[in-house]
């Protein structure tokens, strides 16, 4: 599997939220995982990312913020020239997707755990 180092937008330390369980899940494949959040915490030792940073090597942002808060994401996510979005179930937005593919990034409506364990990613 070629290195498709992963933003886990929405990153949550709670155990029972999917986009915890999908930064573990992407360790366990052997990903590398960037987890951006909000709230302060880790998850698999990886300490939860809560600034805005230039990362050069991003190759898919995986969404778990619902359309009404990605807004202040936009420019940020884009500048990141990503090759792909993946807007998990509940996070699919048309207008950020049709900014993403303007930008000449793959837009996919999937859940990234299914990929992850069908051998999909």
């Amino acid at each position: 599997m070629t290195e498709k180092k992963t933003l886990v937008l929405g990153a949550s330390p709670n155990p029972v939220r999917f986009s915890h369980k999908a930064v573990r899940s992407l360790l366990r494949h052997n990903i590398p995982v960037v987890p951006f959040g909000i709230k302060k915490g880790e998850i698999g030792g990886i300490e939860i990312i809560r600034e805005r940073s230039e990362f050069n090597d991003i190759h898919t942002i995986t969404m778990y913020v619902g359309p009404a808060r990605q807004k202040e994401y936009y420019s940020w996510l884009l500048s990141l020239h990503p090759q792909r979005i993946i807007f998990n179930p509940g996070t699919e937005n048309p207008e950020f997707m049709q900014m993403a593919e303007k930008d000449g990034i793959e837009v996919l409506e999937d859940c990234t755990l299914i990929m992850l364990n069908a051998d999909k990613y």
